[in-house]
Formats: structure tokens, C-alpha cells, sequence
């Protein structure tokens, strides 16, 4: 009977083992053998201790579960210190390791830190409130002419413009004064309004320039960027003005909005027709290099048989192309909204450009240039001549 439970493992032993004798006795009595006064109480005993056989033998098999599992234990924790020790020898523990330079993001992707894979209340991003330092108009105005001609602040929208706005402070240096010293920690990032700074590095046991910023450069934001030590020291060349910026604000809303841009670009992407190709790394590709402008209406954005090194799509807003035939007046031919695009011709062509666009409203285009055009779009061309052959 034990071998017949621990083969068949029925949920509930006890019903089974009855069922068994009771098959037991019919088979007996078949056999034309009557069940002996005593018999019963001798069965129900074999009963009782065949349960207390198999309760020793479960319990045995519970502790070698627990056994097998406390064995497998430290083979899974050994793998993950193993990989957590190799990221982590790569950067921080804190969230800033959620950016890196663009070839290892490409290979491993976005990785969250070690810290921010806990769960319970460890895992909740604590609340943001951004420091807000007192500017004149003059002042705001003047910061927001800068932000507009750096790359690392143009792709921002008003509210988050606003914030990072309100969070510098002004600070004014010196000739000779070095603000940034390579190899230390950084907490704070600038942004040069007026002056210039030699960015200074150590090569062959000598200090060297290898580049200096100006008016609108950004300096000391790679640090913030990649959690990484000073990569150079900044000394500034005269009396200057910059603004600083400290690591706090720049990590949740300069690096954050950054990254919730680029989903959005995707999505966007997403619901373009040509585009329903790509693949998923192809949409990350072309939504990392888009270049964002926001367009007041009646401006031109390309003019015809102009040399054209972009190519255009429109997120928002509605623009009409104008074409001029053998000298005559400019005609409108077609119009683009949410989804169009415009500019494909020049770049796969090599040619100028065959007509104008115009803003009808205010709009917002985003651009990709030549370089990225080729590599990422390059298997579009066919579709793109074939639409092409439908322009008047």
C-alpha cells in the first residue's frame, strides 16, 4: 500500500488507502474467504499505522524540499551580486547610472540602479521640489535666449523651461578662476551667458586646452549625465557670466524629460505610415537624433532650389508646399499635417530643393539630418520615390 500512495500522491492519503483495503477485502471475499471477527479492528490498526508512516515520509519530503531549495539559494544570489558587482563597477548606485554614453546604450540598454530595483517603500521616487531663485524679467529673458541655442535644453517644453529657469543662479567669475577641477565629484552644471572658459585636461603629465566654451555652451553636465568624476577642469579666460545648475533639478527634469521626450518622439513615430517598417530599435534610432523647431506661422522652412541637407516631419500644425514652374508664380500644390513629411527628395535625390513649405499655423517639425537619413532610413528610399512620383 505505501508504495501504491507514494506513486499515485493522492491529494487526501486516508480515503485512498480505505478505498485500497476495501478493494483488498472484496478481493478476498471473492475468493470465498470470510473476514474473521477481529479482522476489522486489525484493518482499522493497519490504517492507523500506515497514516503515521505516511506522515513521516511527508515530513521527510518537506525537509528535502526545504533542503533543495536553501541549495539553489546561494548559486541564484552568487550570479546576482555577480552582475550587480560588474554594473556597479561601471558607474554608481544611485539613478544617474540610467544614462550612458550612447554605444553602451545601444548595446545593454537602460539599466535602473541597484538601489531602485527594492521593492516595498525604497522603491518610491521621493517628491520634487525645484529651488526657485528670485530673476527680473531682463534676467529670465536672458537665461531663455540661452537655453534656446543649447542642444541640452531645446528640446524641453514651457513648463519644464520654466523650472530650470527659476533654479539657476547667477554667478560671476574672474580671469583665472577655475570653477571645475578634472577628476573631482560634480554636483552642478553651467550654462556661459557672457565670457569664455578654456576647458583644461592633463595629457603626457601637462595641462592642455582641448576646447573652450562661449556664449550659450553648456560645461559640467557629462558628470551629472553619466554619475562619472570631472572629465576636464573649466577656468574661465575673463570676467564672465554664467548660471549653475545643481544635480537635483538637472537629474529630474533636464535628464527625465529628456528620456520622456524620446518616448513620446516613438509613439509619435509609431503613427506615422511610412514607419510601420521599422523595427523597435530602428523607431529608438530615429527618435534619439530628431531635431525639434517650433515654427511661427508664415515662416518658410525649406525654400525651392535651395540645397537641402534635412529632412522634415510634422508633429503639430499644418504647412502647404508651394511650387514654382518655368518662371510663374508660386502655386499651392499639397498640404501636410500631424504625420506628413517633406524634404525625402533632396537626400535621396541629391538634388535641390523641389519646392517650398510654408507654415499655415504655428507649428512644431521635427528634423533628421543627412548622416542619420541614410543610416537609419536608407531602406524607406523605394517607398519614399514611389510616393514621390504622386507630387504635381
Amino acid at each position: 500500500m505505501v508504495m501504491e500512495v507514494l506513486m499515485e500522491r493522492p491529494e487526501n492519503p486516508v480515503p485512498f488507502m480505505v478505498r485500497w483495503l476495501a478493494q483488498r477485502a472484496q478481493h478476498k471475499g471473492s475468493e470465498g474467504k470470510m473476514v474473521q471477527v477481529g479482522e476489522a479492528d486489525h484493518l482499522r490498526t493497519e490504517i492507523e499505522d500506515l497514516k503515521a508512516e505516511i506522515a513521516t515520509l511527508s515530513e521527510k519530503l518537506k525537509q528535502a524540499a526545504v533542503s533543495e531549495a536553501e541549495l539553489a539559494t546561494p548559486q541564484i544570489s552568487k550570479q546576482e551580486a555577480k552582475a550587480d558587482s560588474d554594473e556597479e563597477s561601471e558607474g554608481g548606485l544611485d539613478d544617474e547610472e540610467d544614462f550612458r554614453p550612447p554605444a553602451s546604450y545601444y548595446a545593454r540598454g537602460q539599466r535602473s540602479s541597484v538601489s531602485a530595483e527594492a521593492y516595498g517603500a525604497f522603491n518610491v521616487k521621493q517628491a520634487f521640489t525645484p529651488p526657485v531663485y528670485p530673476k527680473s524679467e531682463e534676467q529670465e529673458a536672458r537665461i531663455r535666449a540661452v537655453l534656446q541655442r543649447s542642444f541640452l535644453f531645446n528640446s524641453l517644453n514651457s513648463e519644464n523651461i520654466a523650472i530650470i529657469v527659476g533654479a539657476f543662479v547667477e554667478k560671476t567669475t574672474q580671469a583665472g578662476e577655475r570653477l571645475i577641477e578634472e577628476g573631482e565629484d560634480g554636483d552642478v552644471m553651467f550654462l556661459v551667458e557672457s565670457g569664455a572658459f578654456d576647458c583644461v585636461k592633463v595629457l603626457d603629465g601637462e595641462e592642455k586646452v582641448v576646447k573652450t566654451c562661449v556664449q550659450g555652451d553648456v560645461f559640467g553636465e557629462l558628470a551629472l549625465l553619466y554619475n562619472c568624476p570631472r572629465a576636464a577642469s573649466v577656468e574661465s579666460k575673463g570676467k564672465s557670466v554664467l548660471w549653475q545648475l545643481d544635480r537635483e533639478t538637472f537629474s529630474h527634469i533636464v535628464r527625465d524629460a529628456s528620456a520622456k521626450r524620446r518616448e513620446d518622439f516613438q509613439e509619435f513615430l509609431r503613427t506615422v505610415p511610412l514607419f510601420q517598417s521599422l523595427d523597435a530599435y530602428d523607431l529608438m534610432e530615429l527618435a534619439d537624433c530628431l531635431q525639434v523647431q517650433k515654427v511661427e506661422a508664415g515662416t518658410r522652412v525649406i525654400n525651392q532650389g535651395e540645397e537641402g541637407d534635412k529632412f522634415y516631419l510634422v508633429e503639430e500644425g499644418e504647412l502647404v508646399v508651394l511650387k514654382s514652374t518655368d518662371g510663374k508664380p508660386e502655386q499651392e500644390v499639397m498640404t501636410y499635417g500631424r504625420g506628413g513629411y517633406f524634404g525625402e527628395l533632396a537626400l535621396i535625390k541629391d538634388t535641390v530643393r523641389a519646392a517650398s513649405v510654408l507654415t499655415r499655423t504655428d507649428s512644431t517639425v521635427v528634423s533628421v539630418d543627412r548622416k542619420s537619413f541614410k543610416n537609419i532610413l536608407g531602406k524607406l528610399e523605394e517607398t519614399m520615390k514611389k510616393r514621390a512620383g504622386s507630387y504635381k
